[in-house]
């Protein structure tokens, strides 16, 4: 496998390549670490590549060290890190695996870690760093929430996991999971439907927003937030090999409304969003398809020379350099 960089013209959202790197076969994550390093699961062989990321072409670099073990019966998937920090976190086999990552970009496990011994398959962090959310993949599925302390600690937030009212079948079997800040939303691949909660403000507590679930395709997979805007891939709507269903996000409330043509006959398996949330990133078997975002009903143009290569990416991740 290999890791690519693309650099992002944000005055049109062209994709140029910049280079790429060995990486791992099977990778279930991708994030970056303070906008200097970028780690990927290596799922089948329980470790995570390290990568250093030069702040002024993005060209990436292996770390010294890289790859670095995740300890034995560990299967590391989705990756997270707050905004700004030195922490790493890593869905795994029933835990969450939480690292601080040192100024020469090596991961080492926080006291205490594993976390929480329990079925997860997605994570996000909140976007002050306070909270970490996981998918609870065990029926009939939820989101667990966590505080995260100082030093990256995690502690249940009383009553996690949430269940999720009103979904349409025994498990929802959640996925691609995102956090405003306000709000959690989360892609239900069992029930083709996209749960939506309200944040408690200083405990991280889910409450379910009126109406969620709200429908989605058939089998939505991951999610990203543009602004006010939710896309969600569906990864098996017959019409074409997916679908992609947009909603503006009700500020006051949390309630998805459906965009005007949504869901969208675009096809992809994976979603990201510029920093700015005015490109649309979907990666295919045709390569990266980029869309500009229509900044008042979330409308999605394709960008001039789309699609991009490489056509053979899995996973998609953003980041900006210098950080603004």
């Amino acid at each position: 496998g290999q890791i690519q960089a693309l650099s992002i013209d944000h005055s049109s959202g062209a994709l140029t390549t910049i280079g790429s790197v060995p990486g791992p076969s099977l990778s279930l994550g991708i994030t970056a670490v303070n906008n200097q390093f970028l780690f990927a699961s290596d799922t089948h062989n329980a470790q995570l590549d390290g990568l250093s990321i030069n702040q002024t072409t993005g060209a990436l670099t292996a770390l010294a060290g890289s790859p670095f073990p995740t300890g034995t019966l560990s299967f590391p998937g989705d990756l997270a890190s707050p905004a700004g920090s030195s922490l790493l976190y890593a869905a795994d086999s029933g835990t969450v695996d939480a690292f601080t990552v040192s100024a020469a970009g090596v991961p080492t496990a926080l006291s205490g870690s594993p976390f929480v011994p329990e079925a997860n398959f997605s994570l996000t962090v909140d976007p002050a760093g306070k909270f970490l959310y996981a998918s609870d993949d065990d029926p009939p599925g939820g989101i667990f929430a966590f505080t995260i302390d100082s030093t990256g600690a995690l502690t249940a937030v009383p009553d996690s996991p949430f269940t999720i009212p009103g979904q349409g079948a025994p498990d929802s079997q959640p996925l691609g999971i995102v956090d405003t800040g306000s709000y959690v939303y989360a892609a239900l691949s069992n029930t083709n439907q996209i749960a939506a909660f309200s944040i408690v403000s200083g405990t991280g507590a889910l409450t379910p927003v009126p109406g969620s679930p709200f429908s989605a395709g058939t089998n939505p997979t991951a999610v990203v937030l543009a602004g006010n805007f939710l896309y969600a891939i569906n990864s098996s709507d017959r019409t074409i090999d997916s679908t992609i269903s947009g909603y503006s996000i009700n500020s006051a409330n949390g309630v998805l409304a459906p965009l005007a043509g949504s869901p969208f006959a675009i096809a992809g398996i994976s979603l990201a969003i510029d920093y700015f949330g005015e490109y649309l990133y979907v990666n295919g078997s045709t390569g990266i398809q980029a869309f500009s975002i229509d900044f008042t009903s979330g409308a999605l143009t394709p960008v001039s020379g789309s699609p991009f290569p490489p056509g053979e990416a899995v996973l998609l991740t953003v980041v900006q350099i210098p950080p603004p």
